[in-house]
């Protein structure tokens, strides 16, 4: 089936790496759902792009509250009738001032509740649509600061918020294994975006592995935490 009918759920997308995410899948001819949780940032974002194929469509979405979830659902179904992408790309709290011996275990609450609790809600809720696709793609926005492998101290709630992302992928891998559903985890590097700060690479760059992850071919690798389409140590 052509790219051109698919259609795909960005959150988190009036700005940074997901509004470049949108831009990229709308170029290549997808109806993408931008999902903000303010809606008339998000429709000023849209304004924003310019697209030579698909279409953006801009939509009220808060990750951390489960009827604003629903609502899309009801939304997406409606109006498009089916889903193949979803990019749990919204996430919050880089928290470079917190130290896991001392954190503010508060903080780390409001982390999980959109790094990983959105995401996982997203899954939960979108998945009998995705259900319904021959090309399903589930693709976790995470970090190489949420790798086991090369973790050190500092900024606890983000860190881990992005281990437990990477684990929840995994295990929603092996669940959705052989259903057509690839679910993967992607770095996008360090990238210059409100959170990433000044001095990374270009957010074109960073949501290029993103936009990879959610256009593979049916045999592509599910399960996987990969930055720039090569796999990172979990």
């Amino acid at each position: 089936m052509a790219e051109e009918s698919f259609v795909a759920v960005v959150t988190g997308a009036n700005r940074g790496i997901g509004l470049e995410v949108v831009h990229q899948l709308a170029r290549r001819g997808m109806r993408v759902i931008l999902g903000s949780r303010d809606l008339a940032r998000g429709e000023a974002a849209a304004r924003s792009l310019t697209h030579d194929k698909g279409s953006i469509f801009p939509y009220q979405l808060d990750v951390a509250d489960q009827h604003s979830i629903d609502q899309l659902l009801k939304e997406v179904t409606a109006n498009f009738g089916r889903l193949d992408v979803l990019v749990n790309n919204a996430g919050i709290l880089y928290d470079t001032w917190e130290n896991g011996i001392t954190a503010d275990l508060a903080t780390v609450h409001t982390a999980l509740e959109t790094n990983l609790f959105g995401a996982w809600r997203m899954c939960q809720t979108f998945l009998p649509l995705l259900r319904q696709s021959n090309n399903g793609r589930i693709v976790n926005v995470s970090s190489e600061g949420g790798s086991l492998a090369s973790m050190g101290g500092g900024t606890p709630a983000y860190s881990v918020s992005k281990a437990s992302l990477n684990a929840l992928t995994r295990i929603l891998a092996a669940e959705l294994a052989g259903s057509g559903i690839l679910v993967n985890a992607i770095c996008p590097g360090w990238v210059a975006t409100d959170m990433g700060g000044a001095g990374g690479r270009p957010v074109q760059e960073g949501a290029a592995g993103i936009v990879w992850a959610a256009t593979l071919p049916n045999n592509g690798p599910t399960g996987g935490f990969f930055r720039d389409k090569q796999p990172v140590p979990w």
